[in-house]
């Protein structure tokens, strides 16, 4: 055989080693984003259970915070520590990072099942163990992105975005109805669902991904990381703290102590910008934003991701609090039903996901991610003119057109970002974006919970007390459950608990009512009714927000230019520089415009 010959094999046997790995690197990714977002999701409808187990009454005032922790912890610290562990994984290599993550979140999924302890102890150990449980999940979310971006050509990251970010969305629904199966049987079953795909993925990950990422050995900005933890972790907590009552109104965005953890830790955060323009080695890459694809697909993630993120729990409500009840289903059924009722969600994603995916490799990402943000937004004003009492073929419909928008969104965006960062600041990056989705989801989650809650809080009151007169309850115990916060009800909704029967037991006012009058309010048909029309006016205007922060995200995305990917080296030498020539001309020595 001669020279070229064997330089020929060599070549095309590393070709198929690349082709074989890259498919290794997603099925993994995609297994960790799977698992994570499976066990984020699948704590909404086993709630319940959880406290029943642990003995401990989410809705009763004091619990109520332990109920919130448990409930959003893993979000917020995913969101806090995505941009440093990213950074990290540039530094040290990004699949050790995710292998990392992988062995703490399986560690941690196993010390949640053997919980076993009761009342606040237990709730504690919960919130406790959530809290690390999310340090691993966002050493996967870190660096998963980066993984795929190193595996995958530039003309193909598209596509595999899209998958992994079926997984993502698939996840959200598949823990609803796991949560709603296993919940009743053994609500440990809830923690100890992701251990033998942790231990799996563990175990994988380790023989199978290999670190073929750019690094450069850095020192960790420790003066950066602690400010944007502080800074991020105060505008958070202060937004969780929002939800609950104080002083008299229904949210606590009065609270003197809500007020100077937002104001106060947007301060640190604006220190936090400052000490990032003067270390050597920063944490977060301002320059980056120089890169106007990376720029405005971010602001773009982060503003729809502000529009839909508390979507899925006003959905949730509106299904378990009104439609599910008057359709014959108790609300102890209500979060297993919900979770199916809002398949068609999963299969918009499933079906646009990966084919805008691959689209958006042919086509670039501006004009298919832009599109999907119109369908979305138009898609949130179309929900608002349903009424409460729905014909469900028109709200699948509505709810599956929407997933179709944002799919058509998420993986052409996700590739525009990834593609235009320099090789060695992808997990860096990637970190970066998760960040603004992950804060804005919590974000939204608390503006839409405040939105409906004050809607509520203007007419749900006088509903509440002439209908608990009408059916015979006490004056002084009809105004005492009128006068309750809202935010109560939502979460009795929210929660699969009949919020009357919550309310009017603790008071002894069912006692002297007759069995018909007791039956009727605390059944089905009572609570839903009385709650349709205030719950109309706050839902509205949550969906009008929405569609406004969809409509500056359509024009965040509409302004990324054209297509770019990072020019690793000068055009002409090295494969990234080839494969860069036959996608299209270089424009500048960062980006390179090649749709």
């Amino acid at each position: 055989m001669d020279q070229g010959s064997g330089l020929s094999t060599r070549t095309g046997a590393k070709a198929a080693r690349r082709v074989h790995y890259k498919w290794i690197a997603l099925s993994n990714t995609t297994l960790g984003v799977l698992m994570v977002t499976v066990n984020q999701s699948i704590l909404l409808i086993s709630l319940p259970d959880i406290f029943r187990g642990i003995k401990l009454n989410p809705l009763t005032p004091s619990n109520t915070s332990y109920f919130l922790w448990v409930f959003m912890g893993f979000t917020l610290v995913t969101a806090v520590l995505v941009v440093s562990l990213g950074r990290v994984g540039d530094i040290y290599g990004r699949v050790r990072m995710y292998n990392l993550g992988f062995a703490v979140f399986t560690l941690f999924s196993v010390l949640l099942s053997v919980t076993w302890m009761s009342g606040a102890a237990g709730a504690l150990w919960i919130i406790v163990m959530r809290v690390f449980q999310g340090v691993g999940g966002a050493f996967l979310f870190a660096n998963s992105s980066a993984i795929l971006t190193d595996a995958f050509p530039a003309d193909e990251r598209g596509k595999a975005m899209g998958i992994n970010g079926i997984a993502a969305v698939s996840g959200s629904f598949i823990g609803l109805v796991l949560g709603g199966i296993l919940g009743p049987v053994e609500w440990h079953l809830v923690f100890l669902v992701s251990v033998p795909f942790g231990l799996f993925g563990t175990i994988w990950a380790y023989l199978m991904l290999k670190d073929n990422g750019a690094r450069v050995p850095a020192q960790i900005d420790w003066l950066g990381n602690a400010a944007f933890a502080v800074g991020l972790v105060a505008v958070l907590t202060g937004i969780v703290y929002s939800l609950l009552p104080y002083g008299g109104h229904p949210t606590g965005w009065t609270n003197p102590w809500v007020l100077l953890a937002i104001f106060g830790g947007l301060a640190v955060l604006a220190l936090f910008v400052y000490i990032e323009t003067k270390v050597p080695e920063p944490m977060f890459r301002l320059r980056l934003f120089r890169i106007r694809a990376f720029t405005a697909g971010n602001i773009a993630a982060l503003l729809a991701a502000l529009g839909r993120g508390g979507l899925q729990f006003m959905l949730i409500i509106w299904l378990q609090g009104i439609w599910l009840p008057q359709h014959g289903y108790s609300f102890s059924q209500t979060p297993l039903w919900a979770g199916i009722f809002l398949l068609p969600f999963t299969a918009g994603f499933l079906v646009m996901g990966p084919l805008a995916g691959v689209l958006s490799d042919k086509l670039g990402a501006r004009g298919l991610a832009t599109a999907g943000l119109v369908v979305s937004g138009g898609s949130f004003l179309l929900l608002e003119l349903l009424p409460m009492n729905f014909n469900y073929v028109w709200f699948a419909l509505l709810i599956f057109v929407f997933a179709l928008g944002m799919g058509m969104f998420f993986s052409p965006n996700q590739a525009s970002v990834m593609n235009s960062l320099p090789p060695d600041q992808r997990g860096a990056g990637a970190g970066m974006l998760n960040t603004f989705q992950n804060s804005a989801t919590v974000l939204s989650m608390g503006l839409f919970f405040t939105i409906v809650t004050l809607g509520l809080a203007a007419n749900l009151p006088s509903h509440m007390y002439l209908g608990l007169r009408a059916q015979g309850v006490p004056v002084r115990a009809a105004h005492i459950v009128a006068s309750e916060p809202p935010i109560g009800s939502l979460f009795s909704a929210f929660l699969g608990y009949n919020p009357v029967k919550e309310l009017l037991a603790p008071l002894g006012a069912l006692q002297h009512l007759k069995h018909a009058q007791v039956a009727y309010l605390t059944g089905r048909s009572f609570f839903p009714k009385l709650i349709e029309q205030p719950f109309a006016h706050g839902l509205g205007l949550a969906f009008d927000f929405a569609a406004g922060a969809t409509l500056v995200a359509v024009l965040a995305s509409s302004l990324r230019g054209r297509r770019y990917v990072h020019q690793v080296g000068p055009a002409g030498e090295g494969e990234d520089a080839a494969r860069l020539a036959e996608l299209g001309e270089g424009e500048g020595p960062v980006p390179v415009r090649v749709r």
